[in-house]
């Protein structure tokens, strides 16, 4: 059984790290490599990048911001942001990421999916999907950073995902993005029923009881950023915690 993951993360505006609330009303919360840096040392297992103005700008991820961070880490780096080509994809990889997520761009052309699969490999692409609540146990997929909603339902588009050869789902509750309320068990639970892919969960996390849920929803990895971000707690306090309830856990 693969041990689970504790994941930071890290959004991205302008160099700096920024975190909000539902992806809106963005406050500054650092810069990335001091960021990035902390938490590698305090036990994250990865690192998720997302330049989240990039696909608002049509422009790739800030290479350099990659570049960075690849030279001060040596944890895995996954990137997103700006995704549209291919050569997007292979320049990010370039820079230093380990893995890419694709979110609108795989939306507006799917077999974008299966063409990066193909190139570099099922365990390089993860499919991140950020998912509004619509309906009682149903949701539907935003994109370009949360100002588009799309009807695309969320559970189906992790099905295509899955066949098109996504290597990892990032599923994001954009409801409870920032708001520490607990991450949408029922969201998680109906993806991980759905799909044999490894699911990282994201948006709402504020303990590490939070992130217990999470994980015995179906999640394989549990992401965070603002709690980290504010020092509400540490990784290290997270795993301690996580590891005496029986969660086995990357040391």
């Amino acid at each position: 059984m693969l041990k689970q993951r504790i994941i930071p993360c890290l959004d991205i505006r302008d160099g700096r790290v920024v975190k909000g609330v539902r992806f809106a009303s963005l406050r500054d919360a650092g810069d990335p490599v001091e960021q990035a840096s902390r938490y590698e040392a305090d036990g994250a297992d990865e690192i998720v990048m997302l330049d989240i103005s990039a696909t608002l700008e049509s422009r790739r991820a800030a290479l350099h911001t990659i570049g960075q961070l690849r030279a001060a880490l040596s944890i895995p780096l996954s990137v997103g942001g700006g995704i549209r080509t291919i050569d997007d994809a292979l320049a990010m990889l370039d820079a230093g990421a380990d893995k890419i997520a694709l979110n609108s761009a795989a939306v507006n052309n799917p077999r974008l999916i299966a063409d990066l699969a193909t190139r570099v490999g099922t365990q390089c692409v993860v499919l991140s999907i950020d998912a509004a609540s619509h309906a009682q146990n149903a949701w539907h997929v935003v994109t370009r950073s949360g100002s588009h909603r799309t009807t695309l339902d969320a559970i189906d588009w992790a099905r295509t995902a899955q066949s098109l050869g996504a290597g990892e789902i990032l599923l994001t509750s954009f409801d409870r993005d920032g708001c520490q309320s607990g991450y949408d068990l029922n969201l998680i639970a109906a993806v991980a029923d759905s799909i044999n892919l490894p699911i990282i969960a994201s948006g709402g996390a504020g303990s590490a009881a939070d992130m217990l849920a999470a994980l015995s929803a179906g999640a394989h990895a549990v992401l965070a950023a603002s709690i980290f971000h504010d020092q509400l707690t540490t990784i290290a306090t997270i795993k301690s915690q996580l590891a005496a309830q029986g969660i086995e856990i990357r040391s």
